[in-house]
């Protein structure tokens, strides 16, 4: 039986919103972070949980249908279920009636912020939201950004009287979405905050229980922004008798501030038309790729070695290489170490695993901050496409990403 709804109005901290699509195989174990947001909303009255969960797990529903169930979450207890055929969550319309829907209840509520946790499968700039059930395939980076704009500018059209609010952050509960193309993608769109891994993560992944982090520490982003990360990396699943599990081998908190990131983009750019114009002499070409192999991209755990991520290199350590490396031309150093100092500026926490057991003891000790697409030969450019493409977005294209994977892979 569900709780009565209070009719009293209560200013609340935060508003979190949980867009879960668990038509995959990770459906039952990932569900966990909506017990991990039951407990938070009980633990903390301030914080509302908006919910929208596609699953054919046992919930409001018996099992093995494939349904949409859509609540509000507080003080412990579910409000305002509804219950639906299955949406299509790779859809960009559908999670923009979403964050529509979630800002609405933030306005209700009187949420000092509102937080969007996306949780699925990721794919780094390639994307995330991945529909099984649907045609939609994978959701592309840049429309899930498009469609957390879309949504705040529908909730601006609706109540004009709140058109100022938007999404202060995202969580990324989902593998590899700590990257220079998200975090561009989202700062557009006027995301502040990423809270995301570089890394391919573990179910059931982040839990919903950062928003304690948020709420606690509203007006405070360096102290919210480590505590995010210390809650992640400190977290562990039971996964038998005297075993456990971490969420993720690394984790940042990025500032998408507008002008950081646009100093990030201008950075990148300035250095990737250095190494296109140094790529032309076959010395320098071949230090340029030497470097670039010697940093590691992701999916470093043994079972990964056919998925596709391996060219989603840590941006600082890839540019700091770059930049210490006496070989290369002038130019091309002083540029990386331009690159290296911007996005050095907007990661705000950053805890990396130098021995993660679960991957077989991979060191991660070299992915703090966010990745970006570097391949240095010609299957690492977009070996999913056009299924998945990680250079299908405008951060690539603005940074002259094409040109140096022509010259250099």
């Amino acid at each position: 039986m569900l709780a009565p709804v209070s009719g009293e109005r209560r200013t609340r901290a935060l508003e979190f919103g949980i867009y879960r699509d668990g038509d995959n195989n990770l459906d039952g174990v990932q569900a966990a972070v909506l017990d991990q947001a039951t407990r938070a909303s009980a633990a903390d009255r301030t914080i509302e949980f908006s919910v929208e969960d596609t699953t054919s797990r046992r919930g409001f529903e018996p099992a093995h249908e494939l349904r949409t169930e859509s609540y509000t979450l507080t003080d412990g207890m579910p409000h305002h279920v509804a219950l639906s055929p299955a949406h299509d969550m790779a859809s960009r319309s559908n999670l923009a009636r979403f964050v529509a829907a979630t800002l609405d209840n933030a306005e209700r509520s009187g949420a000092q912020q509102t937080w969007i946790d996306l949780v699925d499968h990721g794919a780094g700039d390639g994307g995330g939201l991945e529909s099984d059930h649907g045609t939609t395939g994978v959701m592309r980076a840049d429309d899930i950004a498009g469609a957390i704009a879309d949504g705040v500018a529908l909730h601006a059209k609706a109540h004009p009287e709140d058109g100022a609010r938007s999404v202060d952050g995202v969580v990324a509960n989902e593998c590899l979405m700590a990257s220079l193309g998200f975090a561009h993608a989202l700062s557009g769109a006027g995301v502040r905050f990423l809270a995301a891994s570089p890394e391919t993560m573990l179910a059931p992944g982040v839990p919903s229980t950062v928003a304690l982090d948020i709420a606690q520490h509203a007006g405070d982003p360096g102290a919210m922004s480590r505590a995010i990360v210390d809650r992640v990396m400190d977290t562990a699943y039971r996964a038998g008798p005297g075993e456990s599990f971490g969420p993720a081998a690394a984790f940042d908190v990025l500032d998408l501030d507008v002008a950081r990131t646009a100093a990030v983009e201008a950075a990148v750019k300035n250095l990737d038309d250095a190494l296109v114009g140094a790529a032309h002499e076959r010395s320098n070409r071949a230090a340029i790729r030497e470097d670039a192999r010697a940093i590691n991209g992701m999916v470093r755990f043994p079972q990964g070695k056919h998925l596709p991520w391996r060219a989603d290199r840590p941006a600082i350590a890839l540019y700091d290489t770059f930049a210490q490396d006496g070989r290369l031309p002038e130019n091309v150093r002083v540029a990386s170490r331009a690159a290296a100092d911007a996005t050095r500026a907007i990661v705000l926490a950053h805890r990396e695993s130098d021995d993660f057991a679960p991957f077989g003891g991979a060191d991660y000790s070299n992915a703090a901050g966010p990745t970006v697409h570097f391949p240095v030969g010609a299957r690492q450019i977009d070996p999913w496409a056009p299924q998945v493409s990680e250079t299908d977005n405008d951060f690539y294209r603005a940074v002259d990403g094409r040109a140096v994977a022509t010259i250099v892979a």
